[in-house]
């Protein structure tokens, strides 16, 4: 079986190792990075499943790596962060990232993000050899979804979507005509409770509706149900 590689970019050399024992411990290998620039060189040069991300770095932060990783790559990013704000979040998570963790963390739930991160990525991956007794191709109001090569088109164009954005969308797109509140969204996608208020959800929504090009049309894909959640119609 073929290694699942893990890059940690963090200038704080103790968080970095400590992060790599859980993570190698796991079975990944690992790679580490103490600057954006390093960061990005091991990405052009080794096959990186997976990013874990320092926001707060000297010289390119981790929001604008996170940018240029995004221009050529739908890998995903985890964004470590002191700052645990809701804007913070927000920034992050609009900037690309799939999942927010703020310092100080327990290890253990940094493991099982990565974990499930994965399992999102390896199922949508085109090259990926799992495959899933569900709808393979779903086609609505000018929008086509293909589970096995994770290809979506918006009236012929395609979009390139992270994991997350295509999972939302997908559950969208599933069940035509149901509204979903941002915590059904979150609690499908994420498959975790949600405990708090938080915005993550309606990022992602932003950022999906922006890569569909909504705002140039009249007639939206996505609903947006006031007080209540968000539909695709039949």
């Amino acid at each position: 079986m073929a290694e699942t590689n893990i890059l940690i970019v963090d200038d704080e050399q103790e968080i970095a190792d400590l992060v790599e024992i859980y993570l190698v411990s796991d079975g990944y290998r690992v790679f580490k990075a103490g600057n954006a620039q390093e960061g990005l060189d091991i990405l052009e040069k080794e096959d990186i499943h997976l990013v874990l991300l320092d926001i707060m770095m000297p010289g390119m932060n981790g929001l604008e790596m996170c940018k240029k990783i995004r221009e050529t790559n739908n890998i995903p990013i985890i964004m470590i962060s002191a700052k645990s704000t809701d804007l913070d979040k927000i920034l992050g998570l609009g900037t690309g990232a799939d999942d927010y963790v703020a310092k100080p963390f327990n290890p253990l739930e940094v493991s099982a993000r990565v974990k499930s991160q994965l399992r999102r990525y390896t199922q949508l991956n085109p090259n990926s050899n799992v495959h899933e007794n569900v709808r393979n191709e779903i086609s609505i109001r000018g929008l086509t979804i293909n589970k096995d090569n994770h290809k979506v088109t918006v009236y012929d164009e395609e979009v390139k979507l992270t994991p997350i954005e295509f999972d939302i969308l997908y559950l969208l797109a599933s069940n035509p005509g149901k509204v979903f509140s941002t915590d059904e969204i979150f609690e499908k996608v994420w498959n975790e409770k949600v405990y708090e208020a938080n915005n993550t959800v309606m990022v992602h929504i932003r950022r999906l509706r922006g890569k569909m090009k909504e705002d140039e049309r009249q007639d939206k894909i996505i609903t947006t149900v006031w007080g209540v959640g968000y539909k695709i119609e039949k």
